[in-house]
């Protein structure tokens, strides 16, 4: 990993660090350690299992939290997109160790900052510890919001109601009707707990219904 001192506005416009000034970003990196890595499509940025005691923040790209059972069944958790946090839950808490891994879903960079750091003060009392725990702490709500909306989406009966209400989300998120996914049909599949040919069956059927109407990844609620 590299250490973050490849210009520090390029960091200003993060959720984690807002309303901390220009000036203070570089020498606020250098207090907290906070070094960069690029992975590929499909690495792993940390597995099931492994203890986690850093919170990353996706510079760019596109991560994605999965859960893998013991039949090798994958479901994605959650889409971790630019400017947002991972691995915050697990350093958070008593028991560092994941029961999720994390998985670059297309190449990407992001920045990993030890969380001791984060959450306590160093000895010069930097001015700017405590908007950032409280910029974490709004982003942890973020957070949660997303993985009930995941919640929601899994606890309808039928994959019909699960699609719709996935799609429902994607079109508020995107304020319009007419929106594009950042899932491919497997990605989707797994996101909804589905198998992929009983998600494009249902997807045509929905079409054929007058629910949707879809191009590759462009959908639109009728």
């Amino acid at each position: 990993m590299a250490p973050c001192n490849d210009g520090s506005e390029k960091y200003s416009d993060l959720s984690l660090f807002s309303g901390i000034k220009m000036g203070e970003l570089a020498p606020m990196l250098q207090c907290l350690g906070g070094r960069t890595k690029l992975y590929k499509r499909n690495d792993f940025i940390a597995l099931s299992q492994e203890e986690i005691n850093y919170v990353g923040i996706v510079l760019s790209g596109t991560i994605h939290m999965i859960h893998e059972d013991t039949w090798n069944d994958t479901s994605i958790l959650a889409v971790i997109r630019k400017g947002e946090l991972f691995g915050e839950t697990f350093a958070c808490g008593t028991d560092l160790t994941s029961c999720v891994s994390f998985m670059a879903a297309e190449n990407t960079k992001a920045m990993i900052l030890p969380f001791h750091k984060v959450l306590h003060s160093c000895s010069q009392a930097c001015p700017f510890h405590q908007q950032l725990i409280e910029n974490m702490v709004t982003m942890l709500a973020d957070k949660n919001a997303q993985l009930m909306k995941k919640l929601q989406v899994t606890s309808k009966k039928t994959l019909r109601k699960k699609i719709l209400t996935f799609l429902s989300f994607q079109s508020q998120r995107s304020k319009n009707s007419n929106f594009s996914l950042s899932l491919n049909r497997t990605e989707l599949a797994d996101y909804v707990c589905a198998n992929r040919t009983a998600l494009a069956r249902e997807l045509a059927r929905m079409k054929k219904d007058g629910l949707i109407d879809f191009d590759h990844n462009t959908f639109t609620l009728l």
